[in-house]
């Protein structure tokens, strides 16, 4: 990105000192203009088009000082960083030239080093803010990311809507958890569009997706030769997000080692750079995700504990798509809409066999894997209604769940002794509970009359068989009372 640069502007009135810095800052790849006097500075700072990505001045000019300059440029250009060259330093000046604004202060003589580390960091800050303006400028007509995205009238649904209410004014921490395709990412991008951070950068990091030796670098930065192939320095996720939002997807999969440099990262903010030494502090809001049941990742000593707690702020558990009774049909036909839109064809209904099908389906990969089927439908349909010979047939979902269901309901099917009586028992029970809470909006006073159970019982079993995930962070499932 040097290449693209504004010149550095060098103001000095001793011509060899110009010409020495001039010469510095050209081997080192940048442009430069120069100015005698702290006047022709502000001339060419003042002039249409001009741009400078960081100034350069003695402190002792003829006519207007340096820390003049220094106090005219940041009342007039305040993002322009000035960097104060003097020959006659002492504490109080350099104290004086920090307070005004100055972004550093170098001693003469100094080595061409000291110069170029200087320069850089300001480059570095200008790609990173140019970046910025360029990732909120592709951020903005995005509006898949809002609560009003989120199909489906599902108690589940409702209370995921209130969540997100709740929870996004906040700067607190999220973990979500669940299933793959369960919708975590548009949880996480609502919150942050909902929230006071929403006109920063919302970051989104898959830490699943990057090699573990290169997930460090990729969210704290690293410095120029920290490691074989850092050819230059480089900012990381975190500083790319400050004053936003980063959603840190899939982080039951981070390594131990970096776990405690994120925990040390969610106490203050703080960080350093891969093979730096300088610490940072960023103010960025974290979403954290991951399908890991964590517990067990706990127990098994591949997730830090004390991470979880301090992540476990705000905890929402979208539920799968096999839970959410007719929501899969207002899915099926928000999916089907848009993808007929997106191929130029009329729109389609889904006819009463096929809505049956879909309903009976137990959707492994849930949200994502509706959505593909519709958008097969929407290519394969030749008439206005997708039918059952356009569905796929479900044979390979239906063997990933085989072991889940037993098969062994009303319709009579084969009953699985893989499970194990215990299991088969809880299954059975987790299918009949969840019935119940569906029939009656999720009402635990009504569904407990219609189970012959007590309130306090009801409870207790959706804990113990894992169906009251949104209860334990958004307030759900209504008592009725």
């Amino acid at each position: 990105m040097k290449s693209a640069l504004p010149p550095v502007l060098v103001v000095d009135d001793e011509p060899n000192m110009r010409e020495t810095i001039g010469e510095l800052l050209m081997d080192g790849g940048f442009t430069v203009d120069v100015a005698e006097s702290a006047e022709d500075a502000l001339e060419m700072l003042g002039e249409p088009g001009s741009e400078y990505f960081v100034m350069i001045t003695d402190a002792r000019l003829g006519g207007m000082s340096g820390y003049e300059l220094l106090k005219r440029t940041k009342a007039d250009w305040p993002k322009m960083p000035v960097i104060i060259i003097t020959a006659f330093a002492t504490p109080k000046l350099a104290k004086e030239a920090i307070q005004n604004g100055a972004i550093d202060y170098l001693s003469k003589p100094f080595s061409p080093e000291e110069l170029l580390h200087v320069v850089d960091r300001c480059r570095e800050t200008f790609d990173l803010v140019e970046e910025n303006k360029s990732l909120r400028a592709r951020a903005k007509p995005d509006q898949t990311y809002d609560v009003h995205q989120i199909v489906g009238e599902s108690g589940f649904i409702v209370d995921m809507r209130k969540f997100i209410e709740t929870v996004a004014p906040t700067n607190s921490t999220v973990l979500i958890l669940g299933e793959s395709g369960t919708g975590k990412e548009l949880v996480a991008g609502a919150i942050h569009t909902r929230s006071a951070r929403s006109d920063k950068n919302y970051i989104r990091l898959n830490c699943a997706a990057i090699p573990e030796n290169l997930l460090e670098s990729e969210l704290f930065g690293h410095e120029k030769g920290a490691f074989t192939g850092a050819l230059r320095t480089k900012a990381g996720r975190v500083e790319e997000a400050d004053g936003g939002t980063i959603f840190l997807d899939e982080i039951g999969d981070m390594s131990r080692p970096l776990q405690a440099k994120l925990l040390r990262f969610l106490e203050d903010g703080s960080f350093t750079r891969v093979g730096g030494n300088e610490e940072k502090k960023v103010d960025v809001r974290i979403i954290a995700a991951t399908n890991r049941d964590i517990v067990e990742a706990i127990k098994i000593n591949d997730f830090r504990e004390d991470l979880y707690h301090r992540l476990n702020v705000m905890k929402f558990h979208p539920p799968p798509l096999r839970d959410r009774g007719r929501d899969v049909i207002l899915l099926a036909e928000h999916f089907l809409s848009r993808h007929c839109h997106d191929l130029g064809r009329g729109g389609l209904n889904i006819s009463k066999e096929a809505q049956q099908k879909l309903m009976a389906h137990k959707w492994p990969g849930n949200v994502r894997e509706l959505r593909n089927v519709m958008e097969r439908a929407a290519i394969l349909e030749q008439t206005d209604e997708v039918t059952v010979a356009n569905l796929p047939n479900f044979d390979v979902e239906a063997r990933l769940r085989e072991s889940e269901g037993g098969g062994g309901g009303a319709g009579g099917g084969e009953i699985d002794f893989d499970l194990g009586f215990a299991e088969a028992v809880a299954e059975f029970e987790r299918q009949m509970i969840s019935a119940a809470l569906e029939q009656n909006h999720y009402n635990v006073n009504r569904s407990a009359e219609q189970l012959k159970m007590t309130r306090h019982s009801l409870r207790y079993r959706m804990q113990q068989l894992g169906l009251s995930n949104l209860g334990s962070s958004s307030g759900n499932s209504s008592d009725g009372e």
